[in-house]
């Protein structure tokens, strides 16, 4: 079977700044305040009265060459040679944050162990599916003390899903898929369109392209 590569497109036309990726990113993963996986940075270009609004959602770029893994002391962040997606274990993570300095896209998290409500409310309660191991914060273990960050969903990519992030994106905006298949929609959509990647000049080879 020929390796996958993963990666995300977004399509800054499409997009309109609903944020409806960083609700579905957070409530899906259940990550704690401080922790975004999905964000949109929001900017105002032109001079009155001629003013617009754009958007640019940012996330792990789950690159090529990621500078992030190199630097952990334990090994507890890897590329995956199966797909390319970037990963934590959250068992061997000793909280350094060395990886959280070296990651230029700022996409990395501490968890500090905070929540929304003391005490948690019953949605806080549910463990997160990260990873497919049912993480409960109610017990104050991993991931609390962890460097956290986005894994294109890979417990949804278990069961033949979109990321959350993909699936909730009313505009469609986001498209993922297999970057070695050039029959796929992400595939195509980049050889066709003019796009760009974040801080390629670093040599970090992202997988998330911005299409124009």
């Amino acid at each position: 079977m020929a390796k996958k590569r993963y990666g995300m497109a977004i399509d800054l036309r499409r997009c309109v700044g609903c944020e409806a990726c960083t609700v579905a990113c957070k409530q899906e993963n259940h990550t704690p305040p401080g922790v975004a996986y999905a964000k949109v940075i929001k900017e105002e270009v032109g001079e009155y009265p001629h003013v617009r609004r754009r958007f640019l959602p940012v996330l792990c770029n789950h690159c090529e060459n990621p500078p992030c893994t190199p630097v952990c002391p334990v090994g507890a962040t890897w590329k995956r040679e199966e797909d390319g997606i970037v990963v934590i274990d959250y068992d061997i993570c000793i909280g350094c944050r060395y990886c959280v300095t070296a990651c230029p896209y700022g996409a990395r998290y501490f968890d500090f162990g905070d929540n929304y409500h003391e005490p948690m409310n019953e949605f806080e309660r549910q463990p997160s599916p990260e990873y497919g191991e049912n993480r409960d914060r109610t017990q104050g273990g991993s991931p609390i003390g962890n460097v956290r960050k986005c894994t294109f969903c890979l417990h949804r990519l278990a069961r033949g899903e979109q990321p959350a992030c993909v699936q909730t994106c009313m505009p469609r905006a986001r498209i993922f898929g297999d970057l070695n298949d050039p029959e796929s929609e992400i595939s195509r959509l980049i050889a066709e369109r003019r796009g760009f990647r974040l801080k390629e000049d670093l040599g970090t080879e992202p997988n998330v392209f911005y299409l124009e």
